[in-house]
């Protein structure tokens, strides 16, 4: 599933082919040096590459911002192939033309054993493998996932599996490949039909695999890129000495914040994160979180202007759902080391500990076991249990809105 003979070569291999991706890395990639050329594999199945392929792997990227909407037709993404397709990924990342891995794994991706061959860490350890085969050269690994240190995260689970196996592509791995932490963000509501049609109203193409997304974008990259890399920073992407703070802000504020809506916004017969910030109600509570996670946080005031401002454009449609998916994950990220962090201070964990409940209240499952699996030794803590049952009632107390 390659692209045309007059695209950019391939440069850059990526692993979790979908909208994020391409409203994110790719996007930043053509403001930045049209000549290199991403190939794009998918993470469970080969439906978006073949889409994709139809159309020569070229697609519009539709800015939607709160008054009206931008089209910019992508083609710095050159080829496209399927999640099983690792052959043709062995055989790129082994091309010593290829400087640059990037990943799209989300949380629940970096506890999947890398010993079953279809997961993510799998397939880049393999196709890292297949590089030191061919003796091609350094490289550096590009995560883009919402969890603390995600380069040493990744370098971490495939040097431990690599150990496993065989000592040489440890020392390998530790020699020539960059693990780069960074932090990354784009708001990218899966697209509908409606869009695709709004597309082709648009520009005239009918384009199959448009994305949305809002015009707010960031990136921050903390690492070594030994064989190169575009210049992203001539698209507005920041590289820093260390990503700690910019972690923290974003992990905590935007994604923390997400959560506890996308928990307890459903019972208040909210779909959307714009109809759930649009309640007082959640937006007082999301408040007083954005408060107690704040400290430590770069610019936290102007930056939580900027995530109010984000939240509330309604014309972006963030389903709640969307955002709950594997939340027991998110809530330890996101939410649990706050908690820890603010009792260790003498602070009021309140706030972080509304996640947890507006969580437990979503799932219905039984407090002990969850908490249990969450954060270990958390359900016999009389501190915590005691926070989340005064968490618990204040968010029973809200009720459902009238008219909802």
């Amino acid at each position: 599933m390659t692209g045309s003979a007059d695209r950019p070569p391939v440069r850059i291999v990526h692993i979790g082919l979908g909208a994020f991706h391409r409203a994110h890395q790719v996007a930043y990639t053509q403001h930045s040096d049209p000549s290199w050329g991403i190939a794009a594999f998918g993470g469970r199945s080969a439906r978006l590459a073949g889409t994709l392929s139809a159309q020569d792997n070229v697609y519009t990227l539709v800015e939607r911002g709160p008054d009206a909407d931008a089209f910019h037709r992508m083609t710095a993404l050159v080829a496209t192939y399927g999640a099983d397709e690792t052959a043709e990924l062995d055989r790129l990342v082994a091309d010593p033309r290829v400087a640059v891995i990037t990943l799209t794994i989300t949380e629940a991706g970096y506890v999947a054993a890398t010993r079953e061959s279809r997961t993510a860490p799998a397939r880049l350890l393999r196709a890292l493998d297949a590089r030191r085969r061919a003796g091609a050269g350094p490289i550096a690994v590009v995560p883009s996932d919402n969890v603390m240190a995600n380069g040493k995260r990744i370098r971490s689970t495939l040097t431990a599996s690599a150990s496993e196996v065989d000592r040489d592509l440890v020392a390998w791995l530790t020699d020539h490949v960059s693990f780069v932490d960074t932090v990354s963000d784009r708001i990218t509501p899966a697209a509908t039909p409606a869009d695709v049609d709004l597309v082709a109203a648009a520009t005239g193409w009918p384009d199959r695999a448009p994305v949305v997304t809002e015009p707010f974008s960031e990136w921050v990259l903390a690492g070594e890129f030994p064989a190169g890399r575009p210049d992203w920073e001539r698209a507005g992407a920041t590289v820093v000495d260390d990503i700690r703070p910019f972690e923290r802000r974003k992990l905590r504020l935007l994604n923390g914040a997400h959560l506890f809506l996308a928990m307890a916004g459903p019972a208040r017969g909210h779909e959307t994160v714009a109809e759930a910030i649009a309640d007082p109600e959640l937006a007082r509570l999301t408040d007083e979180f954005w408060t107690a996670a704040s400290p430590g946080v770069p610019d936290a005031a102007a930056y939580r202007e900027r995530l109010r401002a984000r939240f509330a454009n309604s014309r972006i449609r963030h389903a709640l759902a969307q955002i709950a998916q594997d939340a027991e994950h998110k809530l330890r990220e996101r939410v649990v080391p706050l908690v820890t962090e603010l009792l260790d201070a003498g602070a009021d964990p309140g706030p972080a500990l509304r996640v947890v409940a507006a969580w437990l209240a979503h799932t219905g499952e039984a407090p002990d076991t969850a908490l249990d699996r969450l954060a270990p030794g958390w359900a016999a803590d009389r501190r915590l249990r005691h926070g989340l049952d005064l968490a618990a009632l204040e968010l029973s107390r809200l009720g459902s809105p009238a008219g909802r």
